[in-house]
């Protein structure tokens, strides 16, 4: 595939005038002072930034790489991997690496921390995969001491990452551990037990099974953090800090993220060492294959534009503020004959992740979400987002646009505006650095159809059931259960699927 680097803008220049910056560590209550500092007794980690580069509005400006940066490659033969990785990349179809990628492996490989700032979708799970795994090639991981570490802020995108790298692992026979929140903690006890070259974790959880005695992290010398703006924004920043003050001093930090705001600067400057500097433009208007608009309907047929949309032919996500609004709307579109599925925060990680299996394969051909969808989910071929609710804030605007046009794919992010949202709007788009295509629009328009495909539902309610082989699964489990003098209330069948996908799935 042939991947444009038109929306590249590298910042690894350098400077021969170092300065110590400020690590601003004093906010994570560690007491540590800024700037002369050590870790474990190490000398500190804030080591010399040069001048720095300009930053979009409400981000920091970028640290400039003291040490030259090795020169990007065009293709994975030219990075001094295993032979099985690069087998394994053949095998899955992946042959040209992504700038981010092709910017960041030569120097992760050989060991140099990196900052890497993309937006989602533009390869960074691989840019930092592939150099942990090559990297952690060839070692033995003891019980409970895992040697190398990705932190992410949610349950899904740990899935994903964890998927994502799976048969690269697999062909340099490093076992991975999933660590998060939702699932069996006896579970994952048992995998660290039983010993895992790479975890991948999410901070509470992870911070749980080392107060159990089941993890130690001072064998860890790589450690990755992905999405570290939405970690912090989630209020994880302190169990964040917590957990790498007690990875093995001097090891290899990477820390990838959308958009890079004050929070992540303290985490670079306190625990990144002259860090080469990667960023593709994290606005998503700057992905020429992805459309923006905004449109202009009126309150009372707020609901039925939106359902419109709904029935349109191929997947859409939907974004609203509140669980209770994300269920209230799947629940109508159900009712209209649309084959919703809801997710947010109110679910069990088992349901989300059904949902999201469902949504991938067509069985379901609506997305309802809260933000918990907005990050860590990848849908291929998935062509129109819609804030049905807008965002209050521009990252979220980002990220949630960041479900479609990924990898090079084209898409759509529509987002519904009331009148007295209108001027909050435009703000917002502002700061996001994007111009959208304006249009009022009423439902049963033609213009709205153009735009995102809206059609009328057909009016006849479905219920949306689990496949076959889960029922099956299911159904074994609870008769397991049973045996064990436990109960379960089973889950409610009232109808077969109704569509050719359905049957499909």
């Amino acid at each position: 595939m042939n991947r444009t680097r038109t929306n590249e803008r590298s910042n690894d220049r350098f400077s021969r005038t170092p300065r110590s910056g400020n690590s601003g560590s004093g906010n994570f209550g560690s007491g540590r002072s800024g700037g002369g500092g050590s870790r474990f007794g190490a000398p500190a980690r804030s080591g010399g930034y040069g001048r720095r580069a300009s930053a979009p509005q409400g981000e920091f400006a970028l640290p400039v790489t003291v040490t030259p940066a090795l020169p990007a490659v065009e293709a994975f033969a030219e990075l001094d991997m295993p032979a099985q990785l690069l087998t394994s990349l053949g095998n899955q179809g992946v042959t040209v690496p992504f700038p981010i990628q092709g910017a960041t492996l030569p120097n992760s490989l050989a060991g140099r921390d990196v900052l890497g700032r993309g937006r989602t979708g533009s390869g960074k799970t691989l840019a930092f995969g592939l150099a942990l795994l090559a990297r952690t090639a060839g070692r033995r991981a003891e019980p409970r001491q895992p040697l190398a570490l990705v932190l992410v802020p949610t349950r899904e995108l740990a899935q994903q990452v964890t998927d994502a790298l799976t048969p690269y692992a697999r062909s340099v026979q490093l076992r991975l551990a999933t660590v998060v929140g939702g699932m069996s903690i006896g579970r994952q006890s048992g995998a660290l037990r039983a010993g895992a070259e790479v975890v991948v974790a999410t901070p509470g959880r992870l911070k749980d099974l080392i107060d159990r005695g089941d993890c130690r992290l001072d064998q860890v010398d790589i450690t990755v953090l992905d999405e570290a703006d939405q970690m912090a924004d989630m209020g994880f920043m302190p169990q964040v800090t917590a957990l790498l003050d007690q990875v093995r001093p001097g090891g290899q930090r990477m820390l990838f993220s959308a958009t890079l705001d004050r929070n992540v600067d303290l985490l670079v400057r306190r625990y990144l060492s002259d860090p080469v500097v990667h960023s593709v433009d994290p606005s998503a208007g700057a992905v020429t294959t992805m459309e923006h608009h905004v449109l202009h309907v009126h309150g009372a047929d707020k609901n039925r534009t939106t359902t419109e949309i709904a029935a349109r032919d191929g997947r859409v996500l939907m974004f609203l503020d509140t669980k209770h609004a994300v269920d209230r709307l799947t629940e109508h579109l159900l009712n209209s004959g649309v084959r919703a599925a809801a997710l947010h925060g109110g679910k069990s990680q088992p349901q989300r992740t059904r949902t999201l299996a469902q949504f991938k394969t067509g069985h379901v051909t609506v997305l309802v979400a809260t933000n918990v969808a907005a990050r860590g989910i990848h849908i291929d071929n998935l062509d129109l987002v819609v804030n049905v609710d807008p965002p209050t804030d521009h990252k979220d605007y980002l990220h949630r646009g960041g479900r479609t046009a990924r990898a090079g794919e084209s898409g759509s992010v529509v987002t519904l505006v009331t009148s007295n949202q209108r001027r909050e709007m435009s703000r917002l788009m502002a700061t996001a650095g994007i111009t959208p295509q304006t249009t009022t629009v009423r439902s049963g328009d033609a213009e709205l159809t153009r735009i995102t495909g809206a059609q009328a539902p057909s009016g006849v309610p479905v219920v949306i059931t689990a496949p076959v082989t889960e029922r099956r699964r299911s159904s074994s489990s609870s008769s397991s259960r049973g045996r064990r003098g436990r109960t379960d209330r089973p889950a409610r069948r009232t109808a077969p699927p109704q569509s050719s996908a359905s049957k499909a799935a």
